[in-house]
């Protein structure tokens, strides 16, 4: 069967209580931190020398789209009725957002220590330890904007831009890769500090906290974040339905990614499965 994923705005009450009565119960369960935990192993950069399928690479998308369909079928195996709400960040753009309601994600961390106290993930609510972090903090952390080094999340002119790349993705598969969908959508750019973030890195910088690098999972807006990058993949498949993933063919010896990325057809740990069965989603999922 088909299900809907909506954006998270126009959730009802009861599916709000649904998806963060599911969470919790995947936290309880032992089975969230998994999740937390292949994100960490699967987080390489394009500086370490090895394989790599989660980021700074061709299958950045294919690979998310995987992740994010084992959690919303973890949080199906609790609650059937239960899908994966979407955040459209170039909307939805300030701490203000409903998002950030307390009988959702909470909101923003504490001066200080950045410890969010709001919320059902708040720590000190008792049902949100932070297990597999990057620091020895047990508690869920955010810094919305980043004020001491000021931030924004993208724009809806910057998104379009963005979304008129007609090509998947470009040598030399990386974070360098000039132009691509991929790789401007993922949001590397050239320059240093928040110029070097765009789009889908900008918004984890933005939320800052735990939504920084490889444990983001720890918060679960990362879920509602990578949601709506997965539309954004499928919106852009639907305009271009002859660019496809690219590359098609595993890089050569000697390319300095030969063994390095994910081609069409390699297989993406930990699941095993290709980009190209990653391709379609038509048959399991819509979004509304």
């Amino acid at each position: 069967m088909v299900h809907t994923r909506k954006n998270q705005r126009d959730l009802t009450g009861a599916e709000r209580r649904k998806f963060v009565s599911a969470v919790l119960e995947l936290k309880r369960r032992g089975t969230y931190d998994e999740f937390v935990r292949t994100h960490i192993e699967y987080y390489v950069s394009d500086g370490e020398g090895r394989l790599r399928v989660a980021h700074m690479t061709p299958s950045f998308l294919p690979w998310h789209r995987k992740f994010l369909l084992e959690f919303e079928r973890a949080l199906q195996r609790i609650d059937p009725s239960v899908t994966v709400p979407y955040w459209d960040w170039t909307r939805d753009n300030t701490p203000a957002a409903s998002l950030w309601n307390d009988d959702f994600m909470g909101g923003n961390g504490r001066r200080g220590d950045l410890q969010v106290m709001t919320g059902p993930f708040a720590h000190a609510g008792g049902r949100w330890a932070v297990k597999h972090g990057m620091t020895e903090n047990r508690f869920l952390t955010r810094d919305f904007g980043r004020p001491s080094d000021p931030i924004s999340l993208p724009t809806k002119a910057q998104l379009d831009e963005v979304m008129r790349e007609t090509v998947y993705d470009m040598a030399p598969w990386n974070s360098t890769s000039r132009s691509g969908f991929r790789n401007r959508l993922e949001g590397w750019a050239p320059g240093r500090g928040n110029d070097r973030h765009r789009i889908h890195n900008r918004v984890h910088r933005w939320v800052g906290g735990l939504m920084l690098g490889g444990a983001s999972v720890n918060d679960p807006v990362f879920w509602l974040h990578h949601s709506f990058v997965d539309l954004l993949w499928s919106r852009w498949q639907q305009r271009n339905p002859r660019a496809g993933y690219l590359p098609a063919k595993p890089p050569p010896l000697g390319d300095s990614q030969y063994r390095r990325i994910a081609a069409l057809h390699e297989r993406m740990g930990p699941w095993g499965v290709t980009p190209a069965q990653m391709l379609d989603h038509s048959k399991l999922y819509r979004y509304a």
